[in-house]
């Protein structure tokens, strides 16, 4: 019986023993934080917010060209195709769009304020600041200063100078004009635009960004740049085997 209950101590010591050196195990583990500032984290999800929305957009414009080509093919293909040539072609970017939306200010702030200092440009970190802003709150279709912004569009700074593309943005004051989906789209967007922490950014850079009121009649004009198309070749039609 003593043996036993020798085996029975050592079991039960042996079983504390070890819940105690897992306990000791968590509680010394760091915990480990995202170490992501709040503006990379604001970018990450605008982005993939974007990408959503975008791929939603398109499997919507896919279906419908499916259905076009269903109802229109005892009838005219030239004319669908004409149809969808037209929407690629605003999809990229390379027609005019007018709708409802908005116009951004962005100008130099007083003179009395700036001391001396002469605005030779904007950073390029805080106008994609605010474009990523502008597209989580619904922008369809952005120009800056005239230049339109499609996917492909950089704007980045290059011996001191912000570019959009190929686009100096150096004089002041510029336009941005956003088209939206409809009126109630833009002036959420108003709205929400009072209290963005963008428009601090560009006070920061001593710059002020005036918002109209929400227009119906905005105009973003056409990318004029030729787009680069890369990774990509015609197929070779080789016919029924």
């Amino acid at each position: 019986m003593v043996k036993r209950a020798k085996i029975y101590f050592t079991l039960i010591a042996f079983i504390i023993g070890f819940m105690i050196a897992v306990q000791f195990q968590t509680v010394q583990e760091p915990v480990i934080r995202d170490t992501r500032d709040i503006w990379e984290l604001r970018d990450s999800l605008s982005k993939e917010m974007d990408l959503q929305s975008k791929l939603l957009e398109e499997i919507r414009l896919n279906d419908k060209r499916m259905n076009d080509y269903a109802s229109e093919i005892k009838g005219s293909q030239e004319e669908a195709l004409k149809q969808t040539l037209s929407e690629l072609k605003k999809e990229a970017g390379l027609t005019e769009v007018k709708g409802p939306g908005l116009t951004l200010t962005i100008a130099p702030i007083d003179k009395a304020l700036l001391i001396g200092k002469t605005i030779h440009s904007v950073s390029p970190i805080t106008l994609k600041r605010l474009i990523n802003e502008l597209n989580m709150y619904g922008a369809k279709y952005i120009s800056i200063d005239g230049e339109r912004i499609i996917n492909t569009t950089v704007i980045r700074d290059i011996n001191g100078e912000t570019k959009v593309g190929t686009h100096s943005l150096n004089l002041f004051p510029f336009n941005i004009h956003i088209i939206t989906e409809n009126m109630e789209v833009a002036n959420k967007m108003y709205n929400r635009m009072q209290i963005s922490p963008s428009i601090d950014d560009f006070f920061i850079d001593n710059l002020v960004v005036e918002i109209s009121k929400p227009n119906e009649s905005i105009l973003v004009p056409a990318h004029v740049e030729s787009i680069r198309v890369q990774n990509m070749e015609p197929v070779e039609d080789k016919g029924e085997s």
